[in-house]
């Protein structure tokens, strides 16, 4: 076994057991005051579906994200396509199609909740709503809760739910409630100030995307980004907040503010599978977090688009 194979197998023991130990009070693996790099890919937006050959596209997407041979892989929400609104018999055959993907990536990826990954949230067939839109999520990846965290390599990473059912036209909004923000305060009261944190969250906590694409003065919709974000971001502003990893948009964006980066990690699918988005193609990010420095770089995958 090499060297990188053996770190990379201590860490994956490291962030399995962390995962478990998530809860107020347990300790959880740790290793504090590591120099060494700590690879990651970050791939999200994946829409999974069984039309136009994208069960193929996901096999050479799964194949280019082992070659990068990273030390952790998040992926960062809608998993599947239009969950929230098919039910759950409708969706089956995008869960089969995208855990084939997700069990092909080595190390396993940790999943964050995306939108289209409520199944059964606002059915539009006129069926009966799901009493709990999140439950297939976290039987598919046998999780006690859609939010939790873990330490691998000497980060301490924090996944997020940011998506809240509210009906009308918007039908979500991105939105971290009261009983999260609670386990959050608990969760960054026991990281020692200076630690690394990374956050991923599937709706943006912050984005230049609608100023860019819209204008200077473009609001953004409840339904894109994360509408109560302060809340969220100035719970770490005593703590070293590395890195926010985050989905939704489809493009490649890097924002810096005051010592923390803010990806946004463009979309495996595209658009939607119809090729680029706002000059996003396909593809995900690969991460380097080395001496409090991140690197990022946007890599696409060999496909073009079968979509009409």
């Amino acid at each position: 076994m090499t060297a990188l194979q053996t770190r990379r197998r201590f860490l994956q023991l490291g962030g399995l057991s962390a995962v478990s130990c998530a809860l107020p009070g347990c300790a959880s693996w740790s290793a504090r005051g590591a120099t060494s790099p700590l690879r990651i890919v970050f791939f999200t937006d994946i829409h999974a579906r069984t039309e136009w050959q994208t069960p193929q596209a996901l096999e050479i997407a799964a194949r280019a994200i082992n070659r990068e041979h990273a030390d952790l892989v998040l992926a960062g929400g809608d998993l599947i396509t239009d969950g929230f609104q098919s039910s759950a018999l409708t969706v089956a055959p995008r869960w089969r199609t995208y855990l084939e993907m997700h069990h092909t990536i080595s190390p396993q990826p940790y999943p964050v909740l995306g939108n289209h990954d409520l199944v059964a949230a606002l059915p539009e067939d006129g069926s009966r709503p799901s009493d709990d839109p999140r439950r297939q999520f976290l039987e598919h990846f046998k999780l006690a809760r859609t939010y939790r965290a873990f330490d691998a390599g000497g980060v301490h990473f924090i996944l997020l739910d940011s998506v809240d059912i509210t009906g009308g036209d918007l039908k979500y909004r991105g939105f971290i409630d009261s009983q999260q923000l609670e386990w959050l305060d608990h969760t960054i009261a026991r990281i020692p100030q200076g630690e690394p944190i990374v956050v991923a969250s599937h709706l943006p906590l912050l984005t230049g995307f609608y100023q860019r694409t819209m204008g200077a003065a473009a609001a953004a919709p409840a339904n894109r980004i994360v509408t109560n974000n302060l809340e969220v971001l100035d719970r770490f502003s005593e703590h070293n907040l590395l890195l926010v990893l985050q989905g939704h948009l489809h493009v490649d964006e890097l924002l810096r503010w005051r010592g923390t980066t803010f990806i946004t990690g463009g979309a495996v699918c595209g658009k939607w599978w119809r090729g680029a988005w706002h000059g996003t193609r396909n593809g995900y990010g690969v991460i380097t977090l080395r001496d409090g420095r991140v690197d990022w770089r946007y890599v696409t995958y060999p496909w073009e688009a079968r979509r009409p």
